[in-house]
């Protein structure tokens, strides 16, 4: 038997908020390369307007230096006068247009990474939202990705037409007089390796910059989700200290940030000054000895500021390149992470339909079955479904994930085909951890859950997840419509069903209360309901999807009297011929079950019908007097 690891949760805060993941890796140059180059057609044509600029421009001081040469001889200017504006003008049509291109790719970039991001977010394992704050995986989306667009759009791309530039002027300047040309290189030299020194520690401060924007989102995404249990606890103000202290770190860093960079972006303006002024000097005394006349003068002064333009375009991408690459370490750390199914795909998909004629299954195997299954989540946490086990002060040090508290431990029980079989026993039993493995959230440490008496390991996820109709215990509400909730897992659904799903489990006030009908919203997290209407919504969900198998997770933990009842006759009406899997702590609920299992600390201590357990198991009969069933 093969051991699956299980990815270690780490606890949450008391809103239900993540630790901190620890710091990615910083990215690559190389890593910045592909998101470039999905927009290479665009670029090429960039690059071409760059290098037609460049020309345009490095033909104009010598056009400039003819006027001179020609107004001192007293000759007419004729044609060079009209060429140099047409070269102005179409120097400067090209830097508009190219600009547009740039940013237009600049989006370009931000939104591919946007989508492959968001892509790999969907895709990865329960257990990284365990690990990671919703805020942080938010702010990567879309705080981090902005900052690639910089990287393209503030001189990378330029840089070729810069390049040309910068090597025609070096050119002309050195066929003018190598010995200014000397000069200027000295100045130069000591600018770019002041630069390169520089640089690293702006890609640095970038990465933290944006871990503590990342801070940020996760503290008002904690906040604003938490308003109300924040504003009945009085603990306004402590959040907004809360949120106001994740701010001011991610201000001191931007500040670090704008510190570095204030090193870097004046260095190309004074390296400009200072080899103007050399220029300037030294050029004055060799006109007046002769060595070069004042038209040459003229010309490589204008060679020299159009040399030190593209350098300075350079500083700049310097800084926002290695800005994009700190922003892209932490894309990157999420895009480098496996997905859900990635070691799946070593395996044989079998495409398993549970309850269709296929040779992998078993016709007489039950339709779940637990093998000596055993699991554990993280120290500080055991049950996801019993947020009570979990640490109660949000200050506390990251426990180690290593460290592993078994909430599961050697559990076996079989739920044969088409009957209902009730899970029950106290908080952190690890019920819903049960059902959390056979929708594959998680894999066991230890043993099998086979469906069908297939190992479900071996079973294609997508596959299985269309055989199971999953409601968990908080009954996640999507912000949208009740159309938009109720044809989440059936697409196909028409308006007739949905309606009538809606009216059997009890909603038909719901539905009637809102001239929208199916169309009236929700609101965020399904505000606009109630907590039993919520439930009964996430029920109606599952029903309408109708699949061979139904997990269902305190299902009806909000719901009064009256509509438990209509709950239980709907629930009964369309599981008919299927199999259900129940949790509840209400044994009412489960007492005509076909079967009951019982667990306590991770074990089943008694399986049986509701007369047999009352009997023969001392804990489910306590449960059962304290609910006045005995």
């Amino acid at each position: 038997m093969s051991t699956t690891q299980t990815s270690t949760p780490a606890r949450r805060s008391p809103f239900g908020r993540r630790g901190t993941p620890p710091t990615g890796p910083r990215a690559t140059f190389r890593q910045l390369l592909p998101f470039i180059f999905e927009h290479r057609p665009v670029l090429i044509w960039v690059g071409v307007l760059s290098i037609i600029g460049a020309i345009t421009s490095l033909a104009q001081p010598l056009l400039v230096a003819q006027v001179i040469t020609i107004v001192e001889a007293g000759q007419p200017l004729g044609w060079i006068v009209w060429g140099l504006i047409a070269l102005v003008i179409i120097s400067g049509v090209i830097s508009g247009y190219q600009h547009y291109l740039l940013q237009r790719t600049g989006e370009g970039v931000v939104l591919s990474s946007r989508k492959r991001l968001v892509a790999k977010l969907l895709r990865l394992p329960i257990a990284e939202f365990d690990t990671r704050r919703t805020g942080d995986l938010v702010s990567r989306v879309g705080s981090d990705t902005t900052m690639l667009r910089a990287a393209l759009t503030q001189g990378l791309v330029e840089a070729i037409g810069g390049t040309v530039t910068f090597v025609g002027a070096l050119i002309a300047m050195l066929i003018i007089d190598p010995v200014l040309l000397g000069l200027t290189v000295l100045v130069i030299a000591i600018a770019i390796t002041t630069v390169t020194l520089l640089s690293g520690r702006v890609r640095e401060a970038s990465h933290q910059a944006q871990e503590k924007v990342g801070d940020v989102a996760a503290s008002v995404e904690r906040a604003i989700s938490a308003v109300r249990t924040i504003r009945a606890s009085g603990a306004t103000e402590r959040e907004i200290r809360s949120v106001d202290a994740a701010a001011e770190g991610a201000w001191e860093m931007g500040v670090r940030v704008a510190k570095i960079s204030a090193l870097i972006v004046p260095v190309a303006g004074i390296a400009m000054q200072v080899s103007f002024l050399v220029v300037l000097g030294v050029g004055g005394f060799r006109v007046a000895s002769g060595a070069i006349t004042v038209a040459d003068l003229v010309a490589f002064i204008l060679f020299l500021f159009m040399m030190i333009l593209p350098l300075g375009q350079a500083f700049g991408a310097v800084t926002s390149v290695n800005q994009a690459l700190g922003a892209l370490g932490r894309i990157q750390e999420i895009l480098d992470l496996p997905d859900e199914d990635a070691h799946d795909r070593d395996l044989a998909p079998l495409a398993v339909m549970v309850g269709h004629a296929n040779s992998a299954v078993r016709p007489d195997a039950p339709a779940i079955e637990l093998d000596d299954v055993h699991f554990a989540y993280a120290a500080t946490r055991q049950d996801p479904a019993d947020p009570g086990n979990d640490s109660p002060d949000e200050h506390l040090p990251e426990p180690d994930v290593t460290a592993r508290q078994p909430v599961l431990r050697g559990v076996s029980f079989q739920v044969p085909r088409g009957q209902r079989v009730a899970l029950v026993g106290p908080s952190g039993a690890g019920k819903s951890t049960i059902l959390a493995l056979i929708e594959r959230f998680y894999d066991p440490s230890i043993g099998e859950v086979r469906m069908g008496g297939l190992d479900l390991r071996t079973i294609d996820r997508h596959e299985l997840r269309a055989q199971i109709g999953y409601v968990e215990q908080d009954a996640p509400v999507l912000a949208g419509s009740l159309r938009d909730n109720l044809k989440l897992g059936s697409p196909d659904a028409t308006d007739a069903q949905c309606e009538h799903v809606l009216r059997a489990v009890n909603l038909g006030s719901v539905l009637d209360r809102d001239p929208a009908g199916l169309d009236a919203a929700v609101g965020e997290d399904g505000i606009m309901l109630s907590g039993g209407e919520r439930q009964r919504l996430a029920i109606a969900r599952a029903l309408l999807a109708a699949p061979p198998i139904l997990l269902l997770d305190e299902s009806t933990s909000s719901l009064d009297g009256l509509n438990e009842r209509m709950m239980r006759e709907a629930i009964d009406a369309v599981s008919a011929g299927r199999t259900l899997i129940v949790i509840a702590h209400r044994l009412s609920t489960v007492i005509d079950s076909d079967r009951i299992v019982v667990l306590d600390g991770g074990h089943v201590i008694g399986e049986g019908t509701h007369a047999e357990l009352v009997d023969s198991v001392p804990l489910y009969r306590d449960l059962a007097a304290h609910q006045l069933l005995v």
